[in-house]
């Protein structure tokens, strides 16, 4: 059976891993706190991934290294650059095909539908760290070094999910409360991402010829705005909370108070605009579908009151 590791325990690391497994892999889930799903065939690892010489101990006989990390949000100019390259390192040295699991910052704002083969022409502090994350991939995979290939989220929903959306919206609609979202275009079309949507598109990357050296966006589970996805949303709950978008002045200062909302601003042109990822190659190509809204909404009713 294949080795396959998996970095991050999260969100979208965990159904990666438990994919993996069920299709018969063996699995070794990495995460600084060692923690994972009860499986037999995945093996939880407690390990900074910023340690090369540790990291390659762990992926050594592996066929598939996965990027499924994140780190805090406020700190990713700092944190990002070595653990990027602390993976990028350990693939290469030990021979794995390297899966990046990233985002649409590195593409900057875009006028219609995103596609795989736009320029990288970030504008902001995180949109260039995401667009050099891949670039060092993609030279490293152009000089034979590595086999390397990202797959490219979007808004993220589910069960543990972490978007703005999954951290302010929704715990408000899931409790009946009226909702206060980031200054925003409530009407404007957004791609929402199943967070195991994502796993399954890292998965059929990490198994095709075809994907290295290139990008894939994960199909959306829905192209809809945040009024419409709150009040389906709603809907499910069996809520009516009112959705509004908070003022300039609000999230300011609400940015003096929050690190973490502070790094919302340079973002804010995403939620500002129209943001839909076109998934045509990835749903051609590697024949991966997206999960219906409906059966995304249904699951994130059921698990109210937990993460995310």
């Amino acid at each position: 059976m294949p080795l396959k590791v998996v970095v991050g325990a999260g969100a979208t690391g965990v159904p990666t891993a438990l994919l993996l497994a069920e299709a018969g892999h063996r699995v070794r889930l990495v995460s600084r706190r060692g923690t994972g799903p009860d499986h037999p065939g995945v093996e939880t690892v407690r390990a900074d991934a910023t340690d090369t010489a540790a990291l390659i101990g762990i992926a050594r006989g592996a066929q598939t290294l996965y990027n499924c990390a994140m780190p805090p949000y406020d700190r990713w100019p700092e944190l990002w650059p070595p653990l990027a390259g602390s993976l990028l390192a350990a693939a290469s040295r030990t021979g794995a095909d390297y899966v990046m699991v990233g985002n649409a910052y590195g593409y900057g704002p875009v006028d219609g539908p995103m596609t795989e083969d736009l320029p990288l022409a970030a504008t902001t502090a995180k949109g260039r760290v995401r667009a050099r994350m891949w670039q060092d991939a993609k030279a490293a995979n152009d000089a034979g070094r590595v086999r390397a290939t990202e797959v490219r989220a979007h808004d993220f929903l589910g069960p543990g999910a972490v978007s703005y959306y999954s951290l302010t919206v929704q715990p408000a609609v899931l409790a009946g409360a009226d909702a206060t979202f980031f200054p925003a275009d409530l009407d404007a079309p957004h791609s929402w991402t199943y967070t195991v949507d994502t796993a399954r598109t890292a998965v059929a990357a990490g198994e095709s010829e075809a994907s290295w050296g290139r990008a894939w966006h994960v199909p959306s589970t829905a192209d809809v705005s945040l009024r419409r996805l709150t009040g389906i949303l709603a809907e499910a709950a069996g809520t009516g909370p009112a959705l509004v978008a908070m003022t300039q002045e609000r999230f300011a200062a609400l940015a003096q108070a929050d690190p973490v909302v502070a790094e919302v601003a340079e973002m804010l042109y995403m939620v500002e605009r129209p943001a839909v990822l076109d998934s045509a190659e990835t749903r051609g190509l590697l024949g991966v579908a997206a999960t219906p809204l409906a059966d995304v909404v249904a699951e994130i009713v059921a698990h109210r009151g937990g993460a995310g």
